[in-house]
């Protein structure tokens, strides 16, 4: 596929809020790196380990059983788990490579992990729950939260305990002030995705790999609609490809949409030299 139509494949995908398929989304942001991937063989493939499963499941077993046996044949039998040697490396975020290597991070494993649960009858969720994305699902004993690098059941006390860091970070000392399960809503798919893609971003920009970061951002922008800050940050992208034409629109968009705010004289700083050399193409 052209990079247009690979746009255009996930736009498509994305297009309803309420139908959005997780897998095959989440699977089509490899194209971007795997541009001769093949979708629907992939997607093929997760099938026939779903299948596997079904086998091992006797009709009418429990909810809570088939979810102890998804998790023996994900973390034992296939072998899943964190890539350890290498927790940034792009490729953990690229469904493709994550199921042929058995390595990820938390949200590809966990996208993997809810599309065998689906296959199954297992009502699974994702959770963005900070520096750390987890799964739940509700029994009729309550809620089992999961970590999905490796199929532990997480206690309120050890949830609270991955938890406290990041309030220390945002300024909050008393713990007591912000209710745990306000961190434990289930996740919508456009959501998911978009954290799968914020993850790419923050590694492509530390890297100044501009060019896939210019990817991820053209996703970013169709995936968020609302977010003009997506398509500033394209803008950025495109300066640094020095594709002077588009990087101006995209920045003059955002000035246009957000005049106050607080990064908006550092935007401004840098139209005029793209002004001057979008006129010298001409």
């Amino acid at each position: 596929m052209t990079s247009t139509k690979v746009l255009d494949y996930f736009a498509s995908l994305v297009a309803d809020e309420n139908g959005i398929p997780l897998t095959e989304t989440a699977l089509s942001i490899a194209q971007d790196a795997y541009p001769d991937l093949d979708l629907q063989s992939e997607l093929a493939a997760l099938d026939v380990l779903a299948l596997r499963l079904k086998r091992r499941i006797a009709e009418g077993t429990p909810a809570i059983q088939r979810l102890r046996l998804l998790n023996h044949f994900f973390y034992r039998d296939l072998g899943f788990g964190p890539n350890a040697n290498d927790y940034y490396d792009p490729d953990n975020s690229y469904l493709n490579v994550v199921l042929r290597q058995r390595r990820g991070i938390p949200i590809s494993l966990a996208v993997l992990f809810m599309e065998l649960g689906q296959q199954i009858g297992l009502p699974l969720k994702g959770v963005s729950f900070p520096n750390h994305f987890l799964l739940r699902m509700t029994i009729p004993a309550g809620e089992v939260i999961l970590d999905p690098l490796t199929g532990e059941t997480l206690s309120k006390e050890r949830l609270q305990e991955m938890l406290d860091p990041y309030l220390e970070r945002e300024g909050i000392s008393d713990a007591s002030q912000v209710p745990l399960g306000l961190f434990l809503r289930a996740a919508s798919h456009r959501e998911i995705v978009a954290r799968m893609l914020r993850n790419l971003k923050a590694i492509y920009l530390q890297e100044s790999r501009w060019q896939r970061l210019l990817a991820v951002q053209n996703r970013l922008v169709i995936l968020l609609p609302g977010s003009i800050e997506e398509v500033r940050d394209r803008g950025l992208a495109y300066a640094n490809l020095e594709c002077f034409r588009p990087a101006l629109a995209d920045l003059e968009a955002y000035v246009l949409a957000r005049p106050d705010a607080a990064d908006i004289g550092q935007i401004r700083e840098r139209m005029p030299a793209l002004r001057m050399m979008s006129r010298s193409l001409n």
